[in-house]
């Protein structure tokens, strides 16, 4: 009595579902990660957040003495203390990201806060009038702090995790995306100090202010 013809077709069976639980498991990481489509489209989030940030930033000081008529040392102070604030809240916004909203929610909702707060700003220095002026583009200074918090600490690390790290080529992509980043990053902190800060001084402020609210949106 032959019985060895019945045992290679259950091994061919077994085979062929170990091959295609194989390549079930390999596909199922890769549904969630948006490779360099995603990180890409990412980029330029951040290219348009840095830009207006630094066009916002880098003429500020200009603006609350030459518009606001406020003393070149308290304009400083209030700079320092915009910055210093905008640079403590991201701790608050990471928590907040990590805790309750995620990543990717944190991220939207600070979007719209920062693109609110560019809106408010653009108002405030085309048609608001001059004695309720100052404390509305306070308002709207530290709107944007908040829509900063929410964005700078979830951006990067959020694109970044648009790549498997079991992935050889896509490891290699991974750090080759940190390059594209931070030339990003560059090209949009130095446009805005080229071109928004030249039209700020020549054009005028609701131009200038425009200009980065149109990049947020």
């Amino acid at each position: 009595m032959d019985t060895s013809g019945s045992a290679p077709p259950l091994r061919i069976q077994n085979d062929h579902e170990d091959r295609e639980q194989n390549l079930i498991c390999q596909e199922e990481p890769s549904s969630s990660r948006g490779g360099w489509g995603a990180a890409i489209f990412i980029i330029f989030v951040e290219v348009a957040e840095r830009f207006a940030y630094y066009g916002m930033a880098g003429n500020l000081i200009t603006y609350l003495t030459n518009e606001l008529h406020e003393p070149v040392p308290m304009a400083a102070k209030n700079v320092n203390t915009w910055v210093g604030v905008s640079s403590l809240l991201p701790i608050l916004g990471a928590f907040i990201a990590d805790a309750f909203l995620g990543r990717f929610n944190t991220i939207l909702v600070s979007s719209i806060i920062y693109l609110l707060a560019m809106v408010l700003l653009t108002i405030t220095v085309s048609v608001i009038p001059l004695h309720y002026q100052k404390a509305m583009f306070f308002v709207a200074l530290y709107m944007l702090s908040v829509g900063l918090a929410g964005h700078k600490p979830c951006v990067q690390t959020f694109a970044a995790d648009q790549f498997r790290e079991d992935s050889p080529e896509e490891k290699k992509a991974k750090s080759s995306f940190f390059n594209w980043w931070y030339l990003g990053i560059t090209i949009g902190a130095s446009a805005a100090i080229l071109v928004v800060i030249y039209v700020q001084d020549n054009v005028g402020w609701a131009a200038g202010f425009g200009i980065l609210t149109g990049a947020i949106a």
